[in-house]
């Protein structure tokens, strides 16, 4: 579609000698609210802290249009430039690969667009991402916000308190908390706080899978607020809601909406290595805003601003039912890689893969790689025949998991997968080769964590069998060692 500016408005055009694609118009003019103007509420519903396509909403081009003269609709441009260098607007793609051309029968012209975030809908030179800038939808809220009945431990009502103080103060703030140290309770109070003050707050991870975990448990902690659950497919992707919880490719879709963000599982995979995510959560904030960062896993620069004072955090070093963290057994198994090509796994793998089956004791198994763990799946059958592998392409691998709950499997081998986001109450854990490069110190931690979870079984074995120490394997079991340390000297851990 084309545009021209009369009269200090922004026109559509059907012309080409006069008009241009949005995105080569300098300065987009935005007309002053007419408070006469009567707007329709389903539009104000689906535009209020959003940056849509026109494709993406159920309405014309003039009805649009019509909102935009009145004061009620921004255009914003989809690609700007800085320089010669074009920017997505949406995603912040600045790459030249991801930027390619078609033949636009919008504007007639050979038309740019960004194909880094083509999966919400092409994003082209002539295609103006709408807003709102009319009042928001009103909100009922309840008198009492927060129904969730249950109790903090010490070291979750200190970082709880953290959370209230930073969003009453529009901060940020990084929780830094174990492992199953229980990180979503240690939220509702900062959620409640925030929706008594009528703030809008969105709970955002990089994972699908969470997203579905927590969204009963915040509809049942908050059983009289909307709250909106956004994934690929979602059927709530249009609903405004005061509390939301979405993956952060979602994000990609809102300006400017949210009071506070709550960005949890911030060290995962894909939010660390995508910095369009990084940008949407940038951009998902509103100027004065709050941004509260979740993980059992800082990055190093991370660790290292929070010792040197230059980030504001708070540590819950220690898991509710006060027992320490299982601390990781390095153990030499030789090159197990080669022995696994002659079909055979190293003997004492073997043995502690054997120990747990006598001791009818379910065990987790990671490996590097999918085509070494099928490999080892082979060999272990003949131990047992009902051990099973699961890796992210696997179609079963949800079935498997809760076979896994219901300890129809006694054994799981796994990808890193698994290394974050599942819960089983009595486990050993072992990492196969511990010394690959896929195993960060993050993902070391994070797969130490799966075990002693439980208050009934808190005293899970990790075992990490190695061709040789890697920096990552120390530095997990230091950090792991010093969480430990913390959580006696702050008196959290019975011993």
């Amino acid at each position: 579609m084309r545009f021209t500016i009369k009269n200090g408005i922004l026109i559509l055009s059907n012309t080409l000698e006069d008009s241009l694609p949005i995105a080569k118009i300098p300065t987009i003019p935005q007309p002053q609210i007419n408070p006469n103007f009567a707007y329709n509420r389903e539009l104000q519903q689906l535009l209020t802290g959003k940056q849509l396509l026109l494709d993406d909403i159920p309405f014309t081009l003039d009805e649009i249009q019509t909102h935009y003269q009145n004061g009620y609709v921004t255009y914003r441009q989809p690609i700007v430039y800085k320089g010669k260098q074009p920017i997505c607007a949406r995603c912040g793609n600045k790459e030249p690969q991801w930027f390619a051309t078609f033949p636009c029968s919008r504007c007639e012209e050979t038309c740019l667009y960004c194909r880094h975030c083509l999966m919400m809908g092409r994003i082209s030179a002539c295609t103006p991402l709408l807003g709102w800038n009319g009042p928001v939808p009103d909100t009922i809220y309840p008198t009492k916000i927060l129904e969730w009945e249950g109790t903090l431990s010490e070291g979750q009502t200190v970082a709880s308190n953290q959370v209230v103080e930073a969003i009453h103060g529009n901060q940020e703030h990084l929780i830094w908390a174990v492992c199953g140290a229980g990180k979503t309770e240690v939220l509702f109070a900062g959620i409640e706080a925030a929706l008594t003050a009528k703030k809008r707050i969105c709970i955002a991870t990089p994972r699908t899978d969470v997203v579905l975990e927590l969204t009963p448990r915040l509809k049942a902690a908050f059983p009289n607020i909307t709250v909106a659950s956004l994934y690929g497919g979602s059927e709530d992707r249009h609903l405004f809601a005061p509390l939301t919880i979405a993956t952060t490719h979602q994000l990609l879709r809102f300006y400017q909406a949210f009071d506070t963000i709550i960005l949890d599982e911030v060290d995962a995979f894909p939010y660390t290595v995508e910095e369009s995510l990084q940008h949407a959560a940038t951009q998902a904030r509103k100027t004065t805003s709050a941004m509260i960062y979740l993980t059992a896993t800082p990055n190093q620069k991370w660790q290292s601003e929070c010792r040197a004072g230059k980030r504001a955090y708070t540590t819950i070093p220690a898991r509710f039912h006060r027992h320490p963290l299982p601390v990781p057994e390095f153990v030499w198994c030789g090159n197990w890689q080669k022995r696994l090509q002659k079909n055979k796994l190293p003997q004492n793998v073997i043995d502690w893969i054997q120990k747990r089956l006598r001791a009818d004791k379910q065990a987790l198994l990671f490996f590097p790689h999918i085509p070494l763990m099928e490999k080892a799946l082979t060999i272990l059958r003949r131990i047992a025949p009902n051990i099973e592998a699961v890796h992210a392409e696997d179609p079963d691998r949800k079935i498997k998991v809760q076979k896994m709950r219901a300890k129809e499997i006694p054994l799981l081998l796994t990808t890193t997968i698994l290394e974050r986001g599942v819960t089983f109450p009595n486990i050993d854990v072992a990492v196969i080769g511990a010394e690959d490069t896929i195993f960060t110190e993050s993902a070391l931690v994070q797969i130490a964590g799966r075990a002693g979870r439980s208050k009934d079984y808190p005293d899970g074995v990790v075992t990490f069998f190695h061709y040789g120490k890697t920096d990552q394997m120390i530095k997990a079991r230091r950090q792991i060692v010093s969480m430990n340390r913390e959580g006696v000297r702050r008196g959290l851990l019975d011993l």
